[in-house]
């Protein structure tokens, strides 16, 4: 491929994506804010050519992505000191595949737009699985254009990708989307209470129901590590309480409330106090935990 790629942010989902991207034969330079991080073996494994600093990183390429964790986090590595907006060149495609809100997405692309470089927004739904698998939800805002042009990239890193419409609707539609996935956790996990209740046999219940009307990603795919107690994180309680926020803030803002959503955040909160606070570095379906 000729399009040079920077990628910035190589943790659990950053990582596998960037190491997809290489393997789809893009150039890719790779930085990650802890030196010492898993992901970076992960990415330089694959062929991923791995930069001590940002400006190194975004200095020759094309279209950069930043994948990292809360507000704060891309702010810091878009605008702050030594971030992508002093160090690429006029006109790079700044591509930020964090979950940060309309809002946020909206003023950093403004500010992106002032300094000559362009700018989309493109969070992503399919957790690790998704990620190494190179078949990630990716929901775009920004220039239908600028969308166009980074496709191939997309491609090799996800299976449906949707242009949503302008800067900020990539990051709305994300939003929709961690609703569904929070409370459809409520469910699987009271759906698995209720087959305790009963004497069923959990996996039976996940193997029929998977089939028919109350399927879902996470009873597909969550519901097994459940059963086998495997709390790892594909998508940390820690992001998903961030996400939560989120929804919440912007839900305040236009003076609604989501009794469903507040539920499940409430849950989370719980486990993520357990083990003296480490709870919050367990995977999403650790929700079980608030039920026993």
């Amino acid at each position: 491929m000729s399009q040079k790629i920077a990628f910035l942010g190589l943790g659990v989902m950053g990582a596998p994506m960037t190491a997809n991207l290489v393997r789809q034969g893009f150039a890719v330079n790779a930085w990650n804010r802890t030196p010492e991080a898993p992901g970076i073996t992960i990415a330089g494994a694959a062929g991923a050519n791995i930069c001590s600093n940002i400006a190194a990183a975004v200095r020759d390429a094309e279209i950069v992505f930043t994948c990292v964790g809360d507000v704060p986090d891309v702010e810091a590595v878009i605008l702050g000191p030594g971030g992508v907006m002093e160090s690429a060149a006029v006109g790079t495609l700044v591509v930020d595949m964090s979950t940060i809100g309309s809002q946020a997405a909206r003023m950093i692309g403004k500010k992106l737009e002032e300094n000559n470089l362009r700018f989309l927004d493109a969070p992503v739904s399919g957790g690790d699985i998704g990620a190494k698998n190179g078949t990630l939800t990716i929901m775009v805002g920004g220039k239908e254009t600028d969308f166009q042009t980074c496709l191939p990239c997309f491609h090799a890193m996800g299976k449906t990708i949707r242009w949503c419409g302008e800067i900020g609707n990539g990051q709305a539609v994300k939003l929709c989307n961690q609703v569904l996935g929070a409370v459809h956790m409520v469910a699987l996990c009271e759906a698995l209470k209720m087959a305790k209740i009963q004497g069923l046999d959990p996996h039976l219940v996940i193997e029929v129901c998977k089939t028919g009307a109350a399927a879902s990603w996470a009873l597909e795919n969550l519901g097994p590590k459940i059963l086998a107690q495997d709390l790892q994180p594909g998508f940390m309680i820690e992001h998903i309480l961030k996400d939560l926020r989120l929804v919440k803030e912007t839900a305040q803002t236009a003076g609604e409330i989501l009794p469903g959503t507040d539920l499940a955040a409430t849950l989370f909160k719980v486990v993520a106090e357990l083990d003296e606070g480490k709870g919050i570095k367990q995977g999403t379906q650790a929700m079980i935990r608030a039920y026993d």
